[in-house]
């Protein structure tokens, strides 16, 4: 039997762990350099086949494959567009949307009273929505998730910015240093904020997991 993980733990083993943040980083490294030194036509080859490969390397691992997975779902859609209009900078567009989204998926849960963060932390942790009846707790996701929404909406609103002043160089630099490194960052904070405000429900067995 293993031992017992905190929700953040567990949270960063569904999606690949530390290791599996940067391996998403790859694919867009690896389309940024070819773009620069060989032209659209070899980086629309060469990021999908670095994502191949970290999927490759993950499954062989037996790691958990959600990150790559994703990542070259992402690398694929971003390569077809850029592909489709001849311009490297549409490689970024579906991400672009896609933080504009997120933004106001995490907005939307708190307006209909359950902030995605909370529904997460449940699901990791195997409660039920009791705490959502606890002002405190309630609070904290809210406060959290409305965090999380203005992060994604910075993301979208700087890569956006780049994506229509054609600067193609930075939008590269701006989809790695606000990704997994800005998650790296926030990641902690928002733990404590969150296991500060369920200190306040009742002890049990779920209520052990936050610890």
């Amino acid at each position: 039997m293993t031992g017992a993980q905190t929700p953040g733990e567990r949270f960063l083993a569904r999606v690949g762990g530390f290791l599996g943040l940067v391996y998403t980083a790859l694919p867009v490294l690896t389309f940024a350099a070819t773009n620069a030194f060989a032209g659209l036509l070899p980086a629309l080859i060469a990021a999908p086949a670095a994502a191949a490969v970290v999927m490759t390397w993950q499954l062989l691992r037996r790691e958990s494959a959600r990150p790559a997975l994703l990542g070259f779902a992402g690398v694929a859609l971003g390569a077809a567009f850029a592909l489709v209009t001849g311009q490297a900078k549409d490689f970024y567009l579906p991400g672009i949307w896609m933080y504009l989204g997120t933004a106001l998926l995490f907005t939307a849960s708190v307006l209909v009273g359950r902030p995605l963060v909370g529904v997460v932390w449940a699901w990791v942790t195997g409660r039920d929505d009791s705490w959502r009846r606890v002002r405190r707790v309630r609070l904290a996701f809210d406060l959290v998730t409305l965090g999380m929404a203005a992060i994604s909406a910075t993301r979208f609103a700087v890569q956006y910015h780049l994506y229509e002043t054609n600067q193609d160089g930075l939008l590269a630099l701006a989809r790695i240093a606000m990704g997994w490194p800005v998650l790296l960052v926030t990641s902690p904070v928002l733990y404590l904020v969150i296991r500060s405000a369920i200190r306040t429900l009742p002890r049990g067995p779920a209520a052990d997991e936050i610890a």
